[in-house]
């Protein structure tokens, strides 16, 4: 059979996260049958899920992190009682742990970004010591010595953990269309690590039991067990959210928020103009009250783990979208979620969002047409919407002009460097610095999902300050001329396969191959 190798670069870099460098023969795979070879992934369900040593469920992670503030408080209760007359001094600011989002960091300089970034092309640890400090002149002590930085604590040694796993997956899988799924989809189901601490122990795990299951089974069932997670509805407050008229409401004289309503029908189902009202928001906000997690003292369930708090619901039944759902308990939101995810709109919304990332910031109507049409005659079948996105001409006609966002680049840069990520805080600084802190968007909504987003001049120079940085690590250890070949082959432009050629050195070589149309476009 003839070897397509354009064919093959859309096959990768479109659907998956680009070529593995070594002896995996990725594009030499893709290329004997590109749409076999994305597919493949999809007749393999198990695959998606994700299971490492030291990875917890969600209700064991909330009882670690209920027992560790309970640690916090009680050591500073015992500081304060121990010292009651010394004047506190003032606070320092504490270091931001590798895993955490920094508010300033991503108006670092280049030289600050360097620094950090450029320890993504070494699997040595990122702790260099530090250069003996000069004594100034008539200088009567020497500086102060830095303290020793703080042992992780469990919130931040999980998500390290569950980032790890998470990036070692997307770096050895064949091809990388499941994974690229389940970006998709936790994306799309976004909550936001920097909400606190129990979005932060959560994210990974929220990943993993709410989103990976689901990413070849049914929309219905993907967005029941997103609503219903402990994650999801810390990050939009809905264990606040007290029906009026429940006992619980009229107890605590408050009532509704309709955060996790809203953003359900308009970033979850229907989309923005999917017909519904604001009746129709509160009267969601009605029928899930009562969908909240127990807490630490587990009078309502088992630390962390889903519940649901009949005190708390509003009784009777609600009006959604025209149609009255009966007062029947969890049941009431379950039947109004499972309507949300076979209405019309719900089908036009996924099929445009789901075209879009793969194939064009403009997505093609045709397309998104026939990609609706499966979503609805399928019930939300999601392998199926996959499969006729992969048979689709669309998604191979259309030309690779879609920019990597920070995550796809710094995955596909370590997949052609053949390195396995074994220090998770290289990669996490460097997408705090690039804007896609993981697993934490600024809002809602998610990140960004169009070239433009990710073009910026910023961002552009701050890629190439960590492609500079990975090509003056390994520039000496590789060919770039060979990561070329198993990067794109003889899809590779003239004028990429020049511009490496006429490099200085082989570390500028790297660096320009890292930041090839090749590299840098989908």
């Amino acid at each position: 059979m003839a070897r397509d190798s354009q064919a093959a670069l859309i096959a990768l870099n479109r659907f998956g996260f680009g070529a593995r460098g070594g002896a995996s023969g990725g594009l030499i795979n893709a290329a004997t049958d590109p749409r076999g070879f994305v597919k493949a992934e999809l007749a393999r369900p198990n695959g998606v899920l994700l299971e490492a040593p030291g990875l917890q469920s969600t209700p064991q992670l909330g009882q670690a992190v209920f027992a560790y503030q309970d640690q916090v408080k009680q050591a500073r209760e015992a500081a304060k009682a121990a010292a009651p007359a010394e004047t506190p001094a003032a606070e320092t600011p504490a270091q931001a742990p590798a895993d955490q989002k920094p508010g300033l960091r991503r108006n670092l300089s280049l030289n600050a970004a360097a620094e950090i970034t450029g320890q993504m092309a070494e699997a040595k640890p990122p702790d260099a010591p530090a250069k003996p400090q000069t004594m100034q002149p008539n200088a009567a002590t020497p500086p102060a010595a830095k303290p020793a930085p703080q042992p992780l604590n469990v919130i931040q040694k999980t998500f390290r953990a569950e980032a790890l796993a998470r990036l070692q997956r997307a770096t050895l899988v064949d091809c990388g269309f499941t994974e690229r799924l389940v970006v998709f989809w936790s994306n799309h189901f976004c909550i936001s690590a920097s909400k606190g601490e129990l979005a932060r122990i959560w994210a990974g795990a929220f990943e993993r039991e709410a989103i990976r299951p689901h990413v070849l089974g049914r929309f219905a069932e993907m967005l029941r067990a997103v609503e219903q997670h402990p994650a999801m509805l810390f990050f939009l407050d809905n264990q606040q959210s007290l029906g009026p008229d429940s006992r619980a409401g009229q107890n605590r004289k408050r009532g509704l928020n309709e955060n996790l309503a809203r953003e359900i029908m308009e970033l979850h189902t229907l989309g923005v103009g999917g017909g519904y009202t604001q009746g129709d928001v509160t009267s969601l906000a009605r029928i899930i009250t009562g969908w909240t997690f127990a807490g630490r003292q587990g009078q309502l369930g088992a630390p962390g783990s889903f519940v649901f708090n009949v005190n708390a619901h509003q009784p009777g039944p609600q009006v959604l979208l025209g149609k009255t759902y009966e007062a029947t308990g969890l049941a009431q939101g379950e039947a109004a979620l499972a309507d949300l995810a076979r209405h019309p709109s719900t089908a036009n919304f996924i099929a445009t969002k789901f075209v879009r990332h793969f194939v064009a910031d403009d997505p093609p109507p045709v397309l998104v047409a026939r990609l609706r049409d499966v979503f609805v005659k399928t019930d939300g079948d999601l392998r199926a919407l996959a499969t006729a996105l992969v048979d689709s001409d669309e998604a191979w006609k259309a030309p690779l002009t879609k920019m990597r966002s920070p995550y796809d680049f710094l995955v596909a840069s370590g997949r052609l460097l053949a390195r396995l990520p074994e220090d998770p805080g290289v990669y996490l600084n460097s997408l705090n610095l690039l804007g896609q802190p993981l697993w934490s968007p600024a809002g809602p909504n998610g990140f960004p999902d169009t070239s433009a987003a990710w073009a910026a001049p910023e961002g552009m120079k701050l890629r190439l300050d960590i492609a500079a940085q990975i090509g003056a690590r390994l520039g000496n250890n590789v060919d770039p001329l060979d990561l070329l070949e198993f990067a794109a082959a003889d899809a590779a432009s003239t004028e990429t396969r020049r511009t490496i050629e006429r490099a200085e050195s082989r570390q500028q070589a790297l660096a320009l191959l890292l930041m090839s149309p090749e590299m840098q476009r989908r």
